[in-house]
């Protein structure tokens, strides 16, 4: 029988392609994404063994109703992000309470209603980012919910356990949508980083596979980034 996934933020960049890796191998995945009739044709397009939701993070009260249906989750991937710039001297509120709605109590209402659901060999992955230790100007808030989820990640593979809960903090992406028109940061990126080439969503992938599969591997914060911050 094939394991089911699911991929909260599955319709593009590193949640797509990570449903994609899982759907090859022969799992099943049930995608989300805030608007239903998109969800739904992006899961179309990943094809057989596909299926799409609609799931809105920043309203947690709606999270259970919505993933009431789903059958037994052996992997749960949850990638949706918002890229908020938002400085100090220019705060804007409403959107930093979106964020860190979503971000974390969004996130914890995910894996709260499927707990039910969830196999006892379950695995879980949170994304976070380098944020938390590369800050920006801009990122108070994206660095202050990404360090959060550095931490969720050890008192969740304690609750849950024996479901492991580990999270990925992925570097700059030079294949993802969010950096494709970005050349020049990118090539300063590259000049600091000790591979000499930029992270790739199948590095990030292969990540994400390996912690959903390693039995051992249990409330890690696992940076993907080619030794970026080294650099």
């Amino acid at each position: 029988m094939a394991n089911h996934a699911l991929i909260v933020g599955g319709t593009q960049g590193l949640g797509r392609h990570l449903a994609a890796a899982l759907l090859a191998r022969g799992d099943t995945v049930t995608i989300t994404g805030r608007d239903k009739k998109r969800t739904e044709a992006v899961a179309a397009e990943l094809g057989k063994g596909a299926s799409g939701i609609a799931l809105d993070l920043t309203d947690p009260h709606s999270v259970k109703s919505a993933l009431g249906h789903l059958p037994q989750v052996r992997y749960v991937a949850i990638a949706a992000i918002d890229r908020d710039s938002n400085t100090v001297r220019d705060y804007d509120v409403a959107r930093a309470i979106k964020l860190t709605t979503m971000k974390l109590v969004g996130y914890t209402a995910v894996i709260h209603s499927l707990v039910p659901k969830l196999t006892d060999d379950a695995s879980v992955i949170l994304f976070g980012g380098l944020a938390k230790e590369k800050p920006y100007p801009g990122s108070t808030t994206v660095t202050a919910v990404n360090g959060a989820i550095a931490t969720m990640v050890r008192t969740l593979a304690i609750e849950l356990a024996p479901v492991r809960v580990n999270a990925i903090h992925p570097g700059i992406v030079g294949d993802s949508p969010a950096w494709k028109d970005k050349a020049d940061a990118l090539d300063r990126v590259i000049k600091r980083t000790p591979t000499g080439r930029l992270v790739a969503m199948a590095d990030i992938t292969g990540a994400a596979l390996f912690l959903f599969d390693n039995p051992s591997i249990n409330g890690v914060n696992l940076d993907v980034d080619g030794g970026w911050l080294m650099g």
